[in-house]
């Protein structure tokens, strides 16, 4: 009797575990399929939905580690940087995008006949990539139709004066000798000429009297880190619309956007 009794107590211990097991089996199993369905789903939707970046620079790409952080804060939503492409070997900005595990590329342009030549490679190279919108960020090249006419309303940059004021190079320096009182910088969508496309953002900063070339550049490099990432914001949510040379942004407060005095 007692070992009759202990053979049941073992088989009903065994039929019990082989229960459970089987049980967590199946819960695992299920867990598993909907962890794939997930995973499938989150593929779909940074397929459709993830705004792809690429960066142009040409130097220590201050603006560009601004928007490398305000990606990886969210402030830049659904967003990823594809690629950063230098046309300079040397340029730090290469060195950020190395840290931050982004892919650089080096573009030589004395290997290309003439500048539409170069930047239809570069076009080439941010197709590749998956790039929808094109950010410049102190890329000191003119940017022909071989880049634009593959990216119409989809390139930006970001300049240090209030446009269309001071456009070209050493715009802080010709703001200082110019003697005026507001400097600033502004987010402009790129056309074929120099710092000429439709505005996006701008702000304001004061020239100070002590200012020198050093300090006034500090100023507007700060604003420069705010506005950039902004303007991006607002292209990734869908919120830019350029009509002739207006760039209307919808679904934001008005308070705030255009000129800001600082």
């Amino acid at each position: 009797m007692v070992l009759g009794g202990s053979l049941i107590f073992l088989v009903s211990i065994s039929w019990i575990f082989f229960c459970s097991f089987s049980w967590f089996m199946h819960a695992l199993i299920s867990i598993m399929n909907i962890s794939v369905i997930f995973f499938i789903f989150y593929i779909l939707f940074v397929m459709v939905f993830m705004v792809v970046l690429g960066v142009l620079a040409s130097g220590s790409g201050s603006n560009f580690q601004s928007i490398i952080d305000n990606v990886k804060s969210g402030y830049i939503p659904d967003s990823s940087i594809g690629v950063l492409i230098t046309d300079k070997k040397d340029a730090y900005a290469r060195k950020r995008a190395k840290k931050a595990g982004i892919e650089d590329v080096y573009i030589n342009p004395k290997e290309y006949k003439s500048r539409f030549d170069y930047d239809a490679g570069v076009a080439k190279v941010l197709k590749k990539c998956g790039v929808d919108i094109v950010c410049l960020a102190g890329y000191m090249r003119i940017v022909s139709d071989g880049l634009l006419s593959r990216f119409p309303n989809k390139v930006i940059n970001i300049h240090p004066s209030l446009l269309p004021a001071f456009s070209g190079l050493h715009a802080q320096s010709q703001q200082l000798e110019y003697g005026v009182k507001i400097a600033g910088c502004t987010v402009h969508f790129v056309d074929v000429e120099v710092d000429h496309g439709p505005i996006i953002i701008q702000s304001a900063v004061p020239v100070l009297e002590a200012d020198t070339l050093e300090t006034l550049s500090k100023r507007i490099l700060e604003q420069e880190h705010i506005i950039y990432p902004k303007a991006i914001r607002w292209f990734a949510i869908g919120h830019l619309n350029v009509v002739g040379r207006k760039v209307m942004v919808s679904k934001v407060r008005q308070a705030g956007l255009g000129l800001r005095v600082l």
